[in-house]
C-alpha cells in the first residue's frame, strides 16, 4: 500500500496542470461550503445566545394564571417559594433569574408601538449585558423605577431619545386598560427578529402596569454552564415540583405567548406551571436557521455533484492518456487490483489535500469577513439578527467537509478508475493517442 500511494503522489505530481484544476475545483467548493456553513451558524450561534439573554434562559420555569377558565395571564404566585424550589433542584445553575411579562403599547406624542415589555433588575442580568449593545443612555438607568429601554427601529418610530416620556397601556385583569408614565433610560442597537417586538422596562413597572401582587413573577430563566444539559435539568425540576405538589401543565415545546388560546380554551383556574427548554422558547424563530439551511444543503449538494462529474471527467481522461502507462504496468506483474486501488489513491489524495487547503481558506475567510463586521441591508438583519455579517466556523461544518468531499470525490473516481484496471496489457501498451 505504501509503494501504491508512493506511486500515485508522484502521478499526480507529474500531471500538475490536471492536479491543479480539478484540486482549486475542490478547494473553491470546500471554501463556499465552509463560508455557507458558518452565516448558517452564525445565525444559530446568534440565536442562542441572544436568544437566551432577551427571551428566554436555558431552563425556562414560568405558568399561567387564570382568575376565569377563558381568562389567562402568564405569571406565577408565590415567587419566592418557587424560587427556593428550583435553587434546590438546581443546585449547580449558573443563574436564576426572574422576570415580568407584559405586553402593551408604548405611547409617544408622535406614535405608538406594541411591545413585549419584560421587566428585568440590571444587577442579575450579566448575560443580557453581554449581549446589548447600547447607542444612548446606559442600561444601568434600568435600575431605576419606571424607566424603559428601546431598540433602535422603536426610538425612530417613536420619535424619543434618552430622557423623554412615554406612556405604556395594556388591558388589565379587571377588565379595563391602564396606563403609566415611563422615562426612556436607554436605546439599544437591534437584534433582528429578537428586537423587533421587544422593550425591557425596570422591576416593579409591569407590577405597577397590572396591578398585580407583590409575590408574583412572569418567569424564572435557569442558565447552565452547558446548554446542553437543559433537556435533562428540565426533567430533573419537572418531577421535582410535581413531587412538592406544583401542578404543571402539559409540555408544549412552543415560546409562551403562543399558548394563550390553548390555555384559555382549558376549563381549570388558579396556577399550573410550564416548563421549556430554550429550543422549546425560541422554536417560533428555528424556521429562520432551518429554511437558511435547507437552502444550504440544496445549494452544497448541487456544487458536489458538479465536482463529482468533473473528477469523473477528469479520470476518464487520465485513464485514456496513461493507457500504455497502464499496460507497462500491468505487463510487470501489477494486479488490477493494484492498478485500481493506484487511481483511487490518486483521487482521494487530491481530494483530501484540496479540502485542507479550503478549509483553511474559509477558515480564514470567515474571520476576515466578521472582523471587518461588514453591514447587511435592513431586510437581511432581521434574518440574521445582526446589522453585520457575523460568521462561525463550527467542528461540525469542518468535519463533515473533510469525510465528504473526499468520500464522493473517490467514489465518482471508481467508475473510470475499473475501466483503466480492466484494460488489457498488450492492448494497453500498443495503444496510440
Amino acid at each position: 500500500m505504501g509503494r501504491l500511494l508512493m506511486i500515485a503522489g508522484r502521478n499526480l505530481f507529474k500531471n500538475k496542470r490536471r492536479t491543479f484544476l480539478l484540486g482549486g475545483a475542490i478547494v473553491a467548493v470546500t471554501t463556499l461550503l465552509i463560508l455557507l456553513g458558518s452565516v448558517g451558524n452564525g445565525i444559530n450561534d446568534t440565536m442562542m445566545r441572544a436568544g437566551t439573554a432577551l427571551m428566554t434562559g436555558h431552563v425556562n420555569v414560568g405558568g399561567f394564571y387564570k382568575i376565569t377558565s377563558g381568562q389567562a395571564a402568564p405569571l406565577v404566585t408565590n415567587a419566592a417559594q418557587l424560587k427556593k424550589d428550583i435553587q434546590e433542584l438546581v443546585p449547580n445553575a449558573k443563574a436564576i433569574v426572574n422576570r415580568d411579562l407584559g405586553f402593551g403599547k408604548i405611547v409617544s406624542n408622535s406614535d405608538t408601538n406594541q411591545a413585549a415589555l419584560t421587566a428585568v433588575d440590571p444587577k442579575q442580568e450579566s448575560e443580557l449585558r453581554a449581549v446589548l449593545q447600547m447607542v444612548a443612555g446606559d442600561f444601568d438607568s434600568l435600575s431605576n423605577p419606571h424607566t424603559i429601554m428601546l431598540f433602535e427601529k422603536q426610538a425612530k418610530r417613536l420619535n424619543v431619545t434618552v430622557g423623554e416620556k412615554v406612556t405604556l397601556s395594556a388591558p388589565i385583569m379587571k377588565g379595563q386598560n391602564n396606563s403609566i408614565d415611563v422615562t426612556v433610560g436607554a436605546v439599544a442597537k437591534d437584534l433582528g427578529l429578537l428586537s423587533i417586538m421587544s422593550a425591557f422596562v425596570s422591576m416593579g413597572t409591569v407590577h405597577d402596569l397590572y396591578e398585580l401582587a407583590a409575590d408574583t413573577t412572569g418567569v424564572y430563566f435557569v442558565y447552565l454552564d452547558n446548554p446542553d444539559d437543559a433537556e435533562s435539568v428540565l426533567e430533573t425540576v419537572n418531577a421535582g415540583l410535581l413531587d412538592k405538589g406544583y401542578l404543571i401543565m402539559e409540555r408544549q415545546d412552543l415560546p409562551f405567548y403562543r399558548k394563550f388560546d390553548v390555555v384559555q380554551g382549558e376549563a381549570w383556574t388558579g396556577q399550573k406551571l410550564d416548563l421549556t427548554t430554550w429550543e422549546g422558547a425560541l422554536a417560533g424563530m428555528q424556521w429562520t436557521v432551518k429554511t437558511f439551511d435547507y437552502l444550504t444543503g440544496v445549494l452544497i449538494g448541487i456544487l458536489l455533484f458538479i465536482i463529482v462529474v468533473g473528477v469523473m471527467n477528469t479520470m476518464w481522461i487520465a485513464v485514456r492518456d496513461r493507457t500504455r502507462e497502464i499496460g507497462t504496468l500491468r505487463a510487470i506483474g501489477m494486479s488490477q487490483g493494484k492498478v485500481l486501488t493506484m487511481f483511487l489513491l490518486e483521487a482521494f489524495l487530491l481530494s483530501t489535500v484540496a479540502t485542507l487547503l479550503g478549509i483553511a481558506l474559509g477558515a480564514l475567510l470567515t474571520s476576515a469577513f466578521t472582523a471587518m463586521k461588514i453591514p447587511v441591508s435592513e431586510g437581511f438583519q432581521i434574518f440574521l439578527m445582526s446589522d453585520t455579517l457575523r460568521m462561525v466556523v463550527s467542528a461540525d461544518s469542518v468535519i463533515k467537509a473533510l469525510v465528504v468531499i473526499p468520500l464522493l470525490t473517490t467514489v465518482g473516481a471508481f467508475f473510470p478508475a475499473r475501466r483503466g484496471a480492466k484494460l488489457k496489457p498488450v492492448t494497453a501498451m500498443y495503444h496510440v493517442g
